[in-house]
């Protein structure tokens, strides 16, 4: 009887690698691509997603596409393993991927889950005793396959039932990529722009953004933790930020994707960005926020300036001081 696995597809070339070592053997493969709002990893179009996707065509099997919601941020806020350098639950990120695809693995009627791991790549997530733990608590022991680093471990389910040829997958291991490039080589695996995804969540400059939204928000929403990419964040009250553009691009993210009910701020008297009141509204909050906009344009210090604010379709014109310094500005940066 023909086997099938289930693959956790990044786009990247690990897994795409576990996968074609897979469909060379003859066993069915159906693909999970999990999506993330701290994702660093960019194609020429998209990112991650969109490379599974096209690897997923090219191998010519199912891809489901599946984004992490309020539980991962849960997880994200309080995970039971810690952290790594930055605010990275890697283990406990691992452990919600890999149940997740158990669950679909049962759904599905799939045999065993694949993923591209190497040992010791990874300085969390990827160490013997934590690929041990991510595998018991994710309830796959046995049904885990780790194709380019399986002869380092006992042989699984797969193997000893002969699903897989054990003497076919690899013993990677380490952090050079060298045999994984030799490796591609032999497969005749091409274009793959992403060989190697990134995480905000494990960059101390992203450390302080992130829990800055946990100490201000009881009520976690992805789309917060999106923006986050976006422009400079400066808190100016307990459920208020102003989200201020750094470019052009930025000013237009900005304008898109901003609510009705949140403010768009700018200096009517000269070029300058956008910015935009997030969370609880208010005049008050408005002037704050302009206040810390003009530091950001030419307006001279000291002057006063006409201010424009965008809200509930409606529009009106203010005048503030531009009486904001740089030090005071970073008292409400969030950095």
């Amino acid at each position: 009887m023909k086997r099938k696995a289930i693959a956790l597809l990044s786009g990247g070339l690990d897994s795409t690698l576990a996968v074609k070592m897979m469909l060379d053997m003859d066993i069915d493969v159906e693909a999970l691509n999990f999506t993330s709002p701290f994702c660093t990893c960019t194609g020429k179009n998209s990112g991650c997603k969109s490379e599974a996707v096209r690897v997923a065509q090219e191998f010519d099997i199912p891809i489901k596409v599946v984004h992490k919601g309020l539980d991962y941020l849960e997880i994200v806020r309080n995970p039971r393993h810690g952290y790594g350098k930055g605010v990275n639950p890697c283990v406990d990120c691992r452990i919600y991927l890999l149940r997740k695809a158990k669950e679909y693995m049962l759904e599905s009627g799939a045999d065993f889950v694949i993923t591209g791991e190497v040992l010791g790549q990874r300085p969390m997530s990827q160490r013997r005793d934590t690929l041990r733990v991510i595998e018991r608590e994710s309830g796959l022991e046995g049904l885990l396959l780790r194709p380019l680093s399986a002869q380092h471990f006992e042989p699984t389910i797969p193997e000893r039932e002969g699903w897989v040829d054990r003497e076919k997958l690899m013993a990677i291991k380490g952090r050079s990529r060298k045999e994984l490039f030799e490796l591609a080589d032999e497969l005749d695996v091409k274009n793959y722009p992403c060989p190697a995804g990134g995480c905000l969540l494990t960059e101390l400059s992203f450390v302080p953004k992130i829990k800055d939204i946990f100490d201000h928000c009881q009520e976690l929403d992805l789309r917060d933790f999106r923006l986050l990419k976006i422009g400079r964040h400066l808190r100016i009250g307990d459920l208020s930020k102003v989200i201020i553009g750094r470019n052009e691009a930025d000013n237009n993210l900005l304008e898109t994707i901003r609510q009705p009910e949140e403010a768009a701020l700018t200096w009517l008297d000269g070029n300058t960005p956008v910015g935009v009141v997030t969370g609880a509204q208010g005049d008050d909050l408005y002037s704050l926020a302009a206040r810390l906009l003009l530091r950001y344009t030419r307006a001279e210090p000291n002057s006063n300036c006409r201010m424009e604010v965008r809200v509930n379709g409606e529009t009106r014109a203010f005048s503030v001081v531009n009486d904001i310094n740089e030090s005071m500005v970073e008292s409400y940066l969030v950095a």
